[in-house]
């Protein structure tokens, strides 16, 4: 099969591109980590997860429009990493990473999207969602 002569994969990524979506938030780093590592915080600001999920260990199960998925945070630590995996349906695992970073004006969150099997418009699409959730992250932190 050549991917690239067949019209079905028109506009879809030939290799996996990545895109850094932040927001500055006008906390201490400190405080927007915990803010965001506490999981029961996570139906405040994460759309996707807005309808909530339920705990399986140290897992999250989430309900999405293509069955449950599984979500697996790192253990919290005092880099400001709060990367996670998301397992589909179909056993495929996402990795997303996530930061918490020190910035003059309090702590800029860092969410790295990755553009996998997917049209440039979904890619657009998801890179839009997570800036709404980031901006939805900041809200809650600042009023």
């Amino acid at each position: 099969l050549d991917v690239l002569a067949d019209s079905r994969w028109r506009g879809y990524a030939r290799t996996m591109i990545s895109r850094h979506v932040s927001v500055v938030i006008a906390a201490p780093p400190e405080a927007v980590y915990d803010y965001l590592a506490d999981v029961d915080n996570l139906t405040a600001w994460a759309a996707g997860l807005a309808s909530g999920f339920t705990r399986d260990g140290d897992d999250l199960l989430a309900e999405s429009p293509m069955g449950t998925v599984r979500v697996r945070f790192v253990p919290r630590n005092a880099l400001g990493v709060l990367d996670h995996e998301v397992t589909l349906p179909d056993g495929t695992v996402v990795n997303n990473p996530l930061r918490v970073l020190a910035h003059p004006d309090g702590a800029e969150v860092v969410f790295t999207v990755r553009q996998l099997d997917m049209t440039d418009d979904e890619f657009e699409r998801d890179c839009a969602a997570v800036a709404a959730d980031l901006e939805s992250a900041r809200v809650a932190l600042t009023g």
